[in-house]
């Protein structure tokens, strides 16, 4: 159930200047077409990506990678593509059970646990990474919409990192309100952070979900070629989101068994960003077939 708190009712409308980013309250994104397509990936392997006290969320034997890309045409910091790729988790001392995440996501602390966030600009790199910990970097990016298919494809340094496409549900009706959570790494932190969903969107499911992930060969992705990534067993295509970021940021220490000797990526990575919302060029590299 959606749930708007009394907090961000009451500053809609209001201006903040954060970072030296100006935003229209709340942070919001309208107009924006996405798709998502879900993989089964092996849990045990998973875990290797995730910080303690994250865990896969487990489905049956399995988790799941979640990859997600949202066209943003209408927001405070202007047009810009997100690419997440990201594992399905839960977030406390101990895995939570196989299945009931998915139904209590609340009591489960269930969310996704982001490996790789590429945008289109400048500006959202600065926000996305500088105020909500998310691991943004600027690639060369696409959002490509026909009638048979919904794809992007995320290059970098001339070279294919990773391209999905989904063959989207004709019926487009289904109506979603949910708070979604990010769970991200940075500053040598633990980031959550959360948006508010109100739109429609269409769903296939198992046999009938029609996707396709490839990772490329740039080397940025390619230890997650040892998730065993699977069939996907389900794709959401939304034609128009309306979506809700919520400036409430949670945060924790991440911790280890011994001192990390190399320290984390912190805020020289953005401290010096400007706020262009100029894209790279689309990404040309060759698409392996099918």
């Amino acid at each position: 159930m959606l749930c708007f708190s009394n907090r961000i009712k009451n500053y809609a409308g209001r201006y903040s200047l954060v970072d030296g980013i100006p935003f229209k309250l709340p942070v919001a994104a309208v107009n924006s077409p996405a798709l998502m397509a879900v993989f089964p990936i092996d849990a045990e392997k998973a875990k290797q990506f995730l910080p303690h006290g994250i865990h896969p969320l487990r489905l049956w034997t399995q988790s799941l990678l979640i990859v997600t890309v949202i066209d943003y045409r209408e927001t405070t910091i202007g047009k810009y593509i997100e690419y997440s790729i990201a594992i399905a988790c839960t977030h406390g001392e101990k895995p939570a059970p196989r299945l009931l995440p998915g139904l209590f996501q609340r009591f489960f602390k269930a969310g996704q646990y982001v490996v790789d966030l590429p945008v289109s600009s400048e500006i959202s790199v600065k926000g996305g990474k500088g105020i909500w910990g998310m691991p943004k970097h600027q690639a060369n990016l696409d959002f490509k919409i026909s009638e048979t298919k919904v794809s992007s494809q995320y290059d970098l340094d001339g070279k294919l990192v990773a391209y999905v496409e989904i063959e989207p549900a004709k019926c487009t009706k289904i109506p979603v309100k949910a708070r979604a959570s990010n769970y991200c790494s940075f500053r040598g932190m633990l980031m959550k952070s959360d948006i508010l969903l109100d739109t429609h969107c269409g769903v296939r499911l198992l046999k009938a979900a029609k996707a396709r992930f490839v990772i490329g060969d740039h080397p940025r992705l390619q230890a997650l070629k040892e998730l065993d990534i699977g069939v996907a067993i389900a794709t959401v295509y939304l034609p128009s989101i309306t979506g809700t970021l919520d400036d409430h940021i949670e945060s924790w220490f991440l911790d280890f068994a011994q001192l990390p000797e190399k320290a984390p990526e912190g805020f020289e990575s953005v401290i010096n960003l400007g706020l262009s919302e100029a894209w790279l060029a689309p990404p040309d590299a060759p698409i392996p077939p099918s």
